[in-house]
């Protein structure tokens, strides 16, 4: 039932932590819109923020997939909802199990601002160049016009001093190419971290399970 999730419910637990870093405007409540191309297929991620709370929002096949993240205490929830089965589903992750998966993400450092530039989604970027922990060279686009203060506490892209809007990755094993469609600082409520009625609370296993083993 699951097997069309596979581009990646898991890997993208961290995507809202992942894809920001300090920046100069600060914003706290709105939503960021990022094109995600991975295994050929290119999907919309949006991710509302208010506070330390975050929520991102995928379609992904024949499923609704919200991810919810406390980037305070790094504690978060996913939530699938299948339609055609009529099922939904609740995973809750733990402090530990986002530690987990944040020891799996590459180290980077030595950024170093190119001075080329481009306006990408609105907003002021420039090129960065930075390394990998195995030595390998990379390159990103960036803005300083904004900070997105709920979402700065962790991520790929520590020490770079910007907000990445156009980048590649890899993520839980998959490559993925991100780059961002729009920032709207208009108001998205409170985020709940409560499970809805009428889902089932599974484990992380079990989900993996459902999906074929979660490749």
């Amino acid at each position: 039932m699951f097997k069309s999730i596979k581009t990646s419910v898991i890997a993208l637990i961290l995507v809202s932590t992942a894809i920001i870093a300090h920046a100069q405007k600060k914003i706290a409540e709105g939503t960021l819109v990022f094109a995600v191309t991975a295994n050929g297929t290119t999907t919309d991620v949006k991710t509302k923020f208010n506070g330390n709370l975050t929520k991102i929002e995928i379609e992904n096949g024949p499923a609704m997939v919200n991810i919810i993240s406390n980037t305070a205490d790094k504690t978060g929830l996913l939530l699938i909802d299948v339609p055609v089965a009529q099922k939904q589903f609740a995973v809750k992750v733990s402090k530990a199990e986002t530690e987990a998966q944040e020891a799996l993400l590459p180290k980077y450092s030595d950024y170093k601002a190119t001075g080329e530039k481009q306006t990408i989604a609105g907003l002021s970027a420039e090129k960065y160049t930075y390394k990998d922990d195995k030595g390998g060279a990379h390159e990103l686009w960036a803005t300083k016009d904004v900070d997105i203060a709920s979402v700065t506490n962790g991520g790929f892209f520590k020490g770079l001093g910007a907000l990445p809007v156009k980048y590649s990755a890899v993520i839980n094993g998959v490559n993925s190419d991100l780059v961002l469609k729009s920032l709207s600082e208009a108001k998205v409520g409170a985020i709940s971290t409560e499970i809805p009625t009428g889902y089932d609370v599974v484990t992380m296993e079990e989900l993996k399970a459902m999906q074929g083993g979660g490749e």
